[in-house]
């Protein structure tokens, strides 16, 4: 399966390098880019939607976007993580 890391690129354009690091690694990090992805076309549908529940459908839309950026900032930054060697 191919997962889109591109929206993901674009949105956080500073650090494309360390999106395309690891997800080159990572499986669940590309999933995690591709959901990124979905949801920002939830977004963009339910922001140009006249159904009555388009507020609500909205709203979710964008929390879960927000909720899908914020994971791929902590998992940015874990991969960050350097171990320090075990001292005997």
């Amino acid at each position: 399966m191919k997962y889109d890391t591109e929206f993901a690129k674009r949105r956080f354009p500073e650090q494309a390098h360390e999106i395309d690091a690891l997800a080159s690694r990572n499986e669940s990090f590309r999933e995690l880019c591709n959901d990124f992805s979905i949801a920002d076309r939830l977004v963009r549908n339910w922001d140009s939607s006249t159904a009555p529940e388009r507020d609500d459908r909205y709203a979710e839309a964008l929390e879960l976007m927000d909720g899908l950026g914020k994971e791929i900032h902590i998992m940015l930054d874990l991969a960050k993580v350097v171990p320090f060697p075990v001292a005997r």
